[in-house]
């Protein structure tokens, strides 16, 4: 031992300067029960010194998120708090800051040889994803798979987070209290007002989820709906979905990639959470794809979530991108009004929603863990532990503004003037 210092405050004070701070705004507890740190701080759990080699061994936040996912780093309560904490300064606050440097990462080193704690590089939790081996970056068999990875886990474990409407994206709310399921109604009202679905209008909902915009767009408007998604299980629960509301006639659900979808022209499209998925190199042809299977004067919807601030790092050594979303990309809001522009399609509108997709993540973050025992039944737990710290992580972004969510209305020229705002609120 260290003189007189315990296993907690050694690590507390190699840690520190790791994450980029003076002193660690959190209360450490080492696996041999001692604790460093002030008492009303939140209180993190080191349960294996096996956390400490993957951060030693890993230069960034992704050791940090492979020994939560492994169950060797803890949280006991809330844990927003410590992630607020962590997050409110040091490296792992909102925008890019520099790597740890040779001599922080060292100063680690010889803590963690002293405490006898090192040896060769863990193999990552089984939860994360290898994305060589899934062919060309952005191919159609490969973003398959990728989706797959997201949206085939389980649509009761869905069920669990997202609640009775299965709706995967930011909600719209009038006011926190108003709840998830009317939040969500309200979204997918406002869609359909923005792309003013009548009776008789035909509309491609691409990644389609599980159906809830088609069924709403079928139901309260009257619209016929081809819904498109990668995912094997969403389309399933959907049809069911749809058959058990009556509009088999109306909404048709189909695995396809929307690079293959032929029997347009479409009065409407809605891109509601799949833009994401397409990656910036792709962004043109997804625009000029979505333009000409518009008719014209028709509307385009596009819903995404866009990162704020430079990226200066690579894309698939995040958390996100190999536990969560492999592949995922997100672009700029600007990057995103240019790329889809591009195709000859004209902006109409632009609503930001950031605040909207943090209340959204605060309810599903609450559903997962008033449904813990079934989550893990149904994905397992370290799967859980993604969804979880990969949900908490979000909220606090969108809250602090890290990343930010948008609507972008855009209509093919041609036909009918583009629309006032007033048209739809």
């Amino acid at each position: 031992m260290d003189g007189k210092r315990t296993v907690a405050e050694q690590l507390a004070t190699a840690l520190a300067p790791i994450l980029g701070v003076e002193r660690l705004p959190v209360r450490l507890q080492a696996w041999d029960g001692t604790v460093a740190g002030p008492d009303d701080a939140p209180l993190v759990v080191l349960r294996s010194p096996q956390a400490i080699r993957r951060i030693v061994w890993t230069r960034d936040e992704l050791g940090l998120a492979r020994a939560y996912v492994a169950g060797e780093i803890d949280v006991e309560g809330d844990l927003y708090a410590p992630f607020a904490a962590l997050t409110s300064t040091g490296r792992l606050a909102p925008g890019e800051s520099p790597a740890p440097s040779l001599g922080e990462r060292l100063g680690l080193l010889r803590t963690g040889l002293a405490l006898g704690l090192l040896g060769r590089e863990p193999a990552p939790p089984p939860e994360e994803v290898r994305l060589r081996r899934y062919g060309r970056l952005h191919s159609r068999r490969r973003d398959a798979v990728a989706v797959s990875h997201h949206y085939d886990l389980g649509n009761e474990f869905y069920r669990l987070v997202l609640g009775p409407s299965m709706v995967y994206s930011c909600a719209v709310w009038d006011d926190p209290g108003v709840g998830l399921e009317a939040a969500q109604e309200a979204k997918l009202d406002l869609i359909c007002r923005k792309l003013a679905l009548r009776s008789g209008s035909r509309l491609l909902d691409v990644g389609c989820g599980w159906g809830s915009l088609a069924l709403h767009a079928a139901r309260e408007y009257g619209a016929t709906v081809v819904g498109v998604t990668l995912s094997e299980e969403q389309a399933a629960l959907a049809r069911k979905r749809v058959a058990e509301a009556g509009l088999a006639g109306s909404v048709e659900i189909r695995v396809e990639d929307y690079r293959e979808v032929e029997d347009g022209p479409f009065d409407a499209i809605s891109s509601v959470g799949m833009a994401e998925h397409v990656g910036r190199s792709q962004l043109p042809g997804y625009a000029t794809t979505l333009h000409d299977l518009l008719r014209p004067g028709g509307r385009l919807l596009n819903h995404a979530i866009a990162w704020v601030g430079p990226r200066t790092r690579r894309n698939d050594d995040t958390f996100i991108t190999r536990y969560v979303f492999p592949d995922g990309d997100l672009v700029g809001l600007g990057d995103m009004i240019d790329a889809l522009a591009s195709s000859g399609l004209e902006v109409t509108d632009v609503e930001p929603l950031r605040r909207h997709y943090a209340l959204t993540l605060r309810a599903w973050v609450a559903n997962l863990e008033a449904n813990w025992a079934g989550a893990v039944a149904a994905a397992g737990v370290g799967r859980a532990r993604v969804w979880r710290l990969y949900m908490v992580a979000s909220a606090l972004a969108f809250e602090v503004g890290k990343l930010g969510v948008n609507q972008v209305l855009l209509q093919r020229p041609g036909g009918a003037p583009p629309p006032l705002r007033r048209d739809w609120v």
